[in-house]
């Protein structure tokens, strides 16, 4: 079976959803969007503090500020150029999102609401309560309803990318619902289907995350840029890990460790709990390391952020989520208790290389939202800059891939009927009776390594320790045994095939991170301690072979402001 789409968007996030709606807008182009999941159960969905833009002008922001935020969050690894275009596309979103319909939250006089969040010096997260994803999520899946010219392709795994002589040709599908594997054929694709978090155990994010756009983009000869930057937020909740947003701190909350300290003090005494997150996640493990935090389970020790200060009107009001999951997955109520917390990996800063329109070095193809690096976040991303991104590059994604569809005009030719062929192989090719490796033991083990040794702080020997481990457990991949052997709903064959996107991606992470030898931004090396501008202001690039990455570096884009020495 073989289906043609003028747009493919492959990702129903946010960042999925604004490409869709962009891509739709022209009635003349057929869109396609294909999610894993069912299109409302995109990851997006648990992004709860806000969204930065510059909304108060007249009250002392301004795009300068919000970029120079930016930019030392960045710890000057991110490209200005992308960065300045970010901060004046940012307010049209929001924007656009009021028109849409989004219940933002208000200030008294009726202006859009705005909190602090980390790293920002002024309050420019734009909010709904602490659902600002899942409400985005909403008013773009509602908007994206008056568009006639959209297939929507739920619970389909997209398999892989295709392209020849460096040109998008279309991507292979299984459909999970009733196990059909099938071609798609399109002028242009957006890939925009999240990070990859799920490598580590201890995590913010869904099960469903397993960095499936990036592994494939990477297999099929897309640099990834800049993978070695892990964000682990600092209050994931124990033990589960669901994230507890920034906004319980820019809403005044405080970390305390097991001396009823607010330790941040120590560690950035004029930010304080709204410091970048990289800072207080090796701030947080540092107390704990130390003994100052709580014995947690399995090992999951961890230190309290305090919110009954803030009273329980404003709980209510602006965290009625966070009280609500401290409620349903620790039986605590904030309103009287603290809730234990510690660093969660949490986002990639890096993803698919891409220039300032999202375009990726194949023709056809653009990416957007987590997936992409462009380099908007540079080694830390500040809190709410993620989700304005995914608005923001959704529409110049959207956008772009419409106009190349619009002037094409014939779909390009296909690969050879074998190669197709192939891959069915590859996703079906995992029924053999001799297979004896789990596929989940793979990924607990993958997790359990990289939690060790790739997670807040990192040293030379434990990388070795992780790359020879990952290395290892690509070995184990051919033999992993699906007991299911049907077509339908094989969560089994899925499991399998998410852990060798894992697993690839995770080899890219670690040989990155042990070749960049300073600390910069969310990239903490006990045996380098130091950033170092002089060897290492440049960015990573990953290049797939079949016996582990090819790294190369492509410099850094300093417009405006040079390196400084980052104090908050």
């Amino acid at each position: 079976m073989s289906i043609k789409h003028d747009v493919i968007v492959l990702g129903s996030g946010i960042a999925g959803l604004r490409a869709a709606i962009e891509a739709a807008r022209n009635p003349d182009l057929d869109v396609a969007i294909f999610s894993k999941v069912q299109l409302m159960r995109s990851h997006s969905v648990c992004a709860e503090g806000g969204t930065a833009a510059v909304m108060q002008p007249d009250e002392g922001d301004s795009l300068e500020l919000h970029a120079w935020d930016t930019v030392r969050g960045a710890d000057f690894l991110c490209d200005q150029d992308v960065v300045m275009r970010f901060v004046e596309e940012a307010p049209k979103e929001i924007l656009l999102l009021e028109h849409w319909g989004i219940p933002w939250s208000r200030r008294p006089d009726g202006r859009i609401a705005q909190r602090p969040f980390g790293g920002h010096t002024y309050n420019r997260a734009v909010f709904a309560a602490d659902k600002t994803g899942f409400f985005e999520m909403q008013t773009l899946y509602d908007t994206l309803q008056k568009y006639s010219n959209v297939t929507r392709y739920d619970e389909c795994y997209v398999a892989s990318v295709l392209i020849k002589d460096n040109v998008f040709r279309g991507i292979t599908v299984w459909s999970l619902a009733d196990g059909d594997f099938f071609l798609v054929q399109g002028k242009a694709l957006i890939i925009a289907s999240g990070g990859a978090c799920r490598m580590f155990a201890f995590t913010t994010y869904s099960l469903t995350a397993t960095g499936d756009g990036i592994a494939m983009a990477y297999r099929a000869g897309l640099p990834v840029k800049d993978v070695e930057f892990v964000q682990f937020h600092p209050t994931g909740l124990v033990p589960s890990g669901i994230l507890i947003t920034e906004a319980a701190r820019g809403e005044g909350g405080y970390l305390l460790n097991n001396e009823n300290s607010r330790f941040m003090e120590k560690y950035a005494s004029a930010k304080m709990e709204l410091a970048p997150r990289d800072i207080i996640a090796r701030a947080e493990m540092t107390e704990i390391e130390e003994g100052r935090g709580f014995t947690g389970p399995d090992g999951l020790d961890y230190v309290h952020v305090d919110l009954r200060h803030l009273g329980p009107a404003r709980i209510y009001e602006r965290l009625p989520l966070i009280r609500e999951v401290a409620m349903r997955f620790n039986f605590i109520d904030p309103v009287e208790e603290p809730i234990p917390v510690r660093p969660a990996a949490h986002y990639f800063m890096g993803g698919v290389h891409a220039d300032i329109d999202g375009a990726t070095p194949v023709e056809g193809i653009w990416v957007a939202g987590e997936v992409a690096c462009l380099s908007l976040h540079g080694a830390n991303r500040l809190g709410s800059n993620s989700t304005a991104e995914c608005l923001v590059w959704g529409r110049i994604a959207g956008q772009q891939a419409a106009g190349r569809a619009l002037k094409q005009g014939a779909f390009p030719t296909l690969p050879e009927e074998a190669a197709l062929k192939e891959e069915e192989l590859r996703v079906f090719g995992r029924f053999g009776a001799d297979a004896t490796e789990s596929a989940f033991a793979v990924r607990r083990e993958l997790q359990k390594v990289m939690d060790a040794e790739v997670a807040v702080y990192r040293t030379g020997p434990g990388l070795e320790t992780a790359l020879k481990k990952v290395k290892e457990l690509k070995q184990a991949v051919p033999a992993i045994r699906v007991k299911d052997r049907g077509r339908v709903y094989n969560t089994d064959l899925l499991s399998a095939l998410e852990i060798e996107n894992l697993l690839d991606l995770a080899e890219a992470v670690v040989a990155g991170a042990l070749a960049r030898t300073e600390s910069r931004g969310a990239h903490a090396r006990r045996d380098f301690p130091q950033r170092d501008d002089v060897n290492w202001l440049k960015h990573t690039l990953a290049h797939y072979t079949p016996t582990g990455p090819r790294i190369e570096y492509i410099p850094v884009k300093v417009t405006a402001w040079e390196p400084i020495e980052r104090k908050y």
